[in-house]
Order: structure tokens, then C-alpha cells, then sequence
């Protein structure tokens, strides 16, 4: 007997946390749409730089890694800023995608440009309009 409420407690509890869990997050895919599919169409130009193009080189991997330690650190900045691309090749980088505000965009920059040095930064951040 304590065996079975033993098995009703744990397929109660399962039951009882599975369904909101489920419902929740059915509800968050149906009610959220990407919006960043017109903002990354400037990657297909062949002549812009893209992620998948930066080399595995020593020097341009710290550069890159440098840049996105200092923009995860900032606390202040938006999701969107945090999840920019930084792309590094021969030293030279580019920064891309959306941010929330002007100020957004020139903190980055500023962070990649006490790197890399500011000539070497070109920044094709883009300001998101703001959520509908």
C-alpha cells in the first residue's frame, strides 16, 4: 500500500508541473516571431565579412574574445546588444546586427575600439525599432 501512494504522489506531481511547463511554452512560440530576418539580409552581400569567414588564428580569436568579454559584462546593455556578431579578420573588426538604442551602438563600439584600436573597428550596427 505505501508503495502505490508513493507511485500516485510522484505521477501526481509529474502531472501537476508537465502541464503548465507544456502550455507555457506552447504559448511563448506561438506568440513570439523572430524579428531580426530583414537585419541579417546585410550578411549575404558577398562583400561584407560574415562569422563563418573569420580565420582560427590566435591573434584574431583573443581580439574577438576580448570584445565579447567586455560587451557580456555590461550589464546594461540589451539582449540584442549582448548577441551582436563581432567578426575579427587580420585584426580588423566588424560589428553587426541589431541594438536597442544610439547609445547601445557607440558603447560597443567604444568597447571593440579599446581592443582592436579604432581604426580597426567598423561598426554596421543597426538600431531595432522598437517592439509593436
Amino acid at each position: 500500500m505505501k508503495e502505490n501512494g508513493k507511485r500516485l504522489v510522484i505521477a501526481s506531481a509529474a502531472l501537476l508541473f508537465s502541464i503548465p511547463l507544456a502550455t507555457s511554452a506552447k504559448s511563448v512560440r506561438q506568440n513570439t516571431a523572430p524579428d531580426n530576418t530583414r537585419t541579417n539580409k546585410q550578411d549575404r552581400q558577398q562583400s561584407s565579412p560574415t562569422a563563418d569567414q573569420q580565420k582560427a588564428n590566435s591573434s584574431d580569436t583573443e581580439i574577438a574574445k576580448q570584445i565579447r568579454s567586455s560587451v557580456v559584462k555590461d550589464k546594461s546593455l540589451s539582449t540584442y546588444a549582448h548577441n551582436v556578431k563581432i567578426i575579427v579578420q587580420n585584426g580588423k573588426v566588424a560589428l553587426k546586427g541589431p541594438v536597442r538604442s544610439e547609445e547601445e551602438k557607440s558603447n560597443i563600439a567604444a568597447k571593440a575600439a579599446a581592443v582592436a584600436g579604432e581604426s580597426n573597428v567598423t561598426n554596421q550596427l543597426t538600431v531595432a525599432p522598437p517592439k509593436q
